[in-house]
C-alpha cells in the first residue's frame, strides 16, 4: 500500500494485520480520486473509519488542508500515526481514538464542518445512511461537501439522503464506491 499521488506520492504505508480491516487498495484509492478530481482545492477531511489512514493521507497529499482520522482500535491508531509520520507533516492531521458515534457527537458539539467525508466502515457493520442522516442533522457537512462511501457491492445506497445527492458510483471487485454531494 502506498500514497498514489500528490505531495507525498510514492511513499509506502503500513496496513493493519489480520482480517478485521480491509484497506482500500491503491487501485480503488486512485479511482476514488479520479472520480473526485485528481487534486483537491483545500478543505477539511474526515475519515470516520480510518483503519490505516490511507484515504485521509491521500487526500492531504492531493491538496486537502487538514484531515481528521477516527478509529476505535488501538492498533489502527498506532498504524495511522506511523503512516502520518511518513508524510513528515503531522500538523496536517488529527488522530482520534473513538467510535463513529462518539466522533459525530464531538464534532457536533464543536460545531465542526467537513468538506470531504470518507466512510469505509467494516462491511458487516455498515450503518451509512443512519450515520449520514445524523451528520446532516448536526450540520457537519459544508455546502457542496463530498461524501465518499466504500461498501460491499451488494449494498444498495439510495440516490438521495436528505440533502445528499448521488453524483457517481462505480464497482471495483467486491467493493462499490458511491460519491454524494451535499446540496444543502
Amino acid at each position: 500500500m502506498r500514497i498514489v499521488a500528490g505531495e507525498f506520492g510514492g511513499r509506502r504505508l503500513k496496513s493493519l494485520a489480520g482480517e478485521n480491516t480491509r484497506p482500500t487498495t491503491d487501485k480503488v484509492k486512485g479511482a476514488i480520486f479520479n472520480m473526485l478530481g485528481q487534486y483537491l482545492d483545500g478543505g477539511e477531511v474526515l475519515d470516520l473509519f480510518s483503519g490505516s489512514g490511507g484515504l485521509a493521507i491521500e487526500a492531504v497529499s492531493r491538496g486537502a488542508n487538514h484531515a481528521v482520522c477516527v478509529d476505535r482500535s488501538f492498533s489502527a491508531i498506532k498504524i495511522i500515526r506511523e503512516n502520518i509520520d511518513v508524510t513528515k507533516h503531522p500538523e496536517k492531521f488529527t488522530v482520534l481514538k473513538m467510535d463513529a458515534k462518539q466522533a459525530i457527537a464531538r464534532f457536533a458539539e464543536e460545531g465542526r464542518q467537513f468538506d470531504y467525508l470518507f466512510l469505509d466502515p467494516p462491511y458487516a457493520k455498515q450503518q451509512i445512511v443512519e450515520q449520514l442522516t445524523e451528520m446532516l442533522s448536526a450540520d457537519l457537512l459544508s455546502s457542496g461537501a463530498k461524501v465518499i462511501c466504500e461498501t460491499d457491492k451488494a449494498i444498495l445506497l439510495p440516490e438521495n439522503i436528505d440533502s445528499l445527492e448521488l453524483i457517481k458510483q462505480q464497482t471495483y471487485g467486491i467493493s462499490q464506491v458511491t460519491i454524494y454531494r451535499n446540496e444543502g
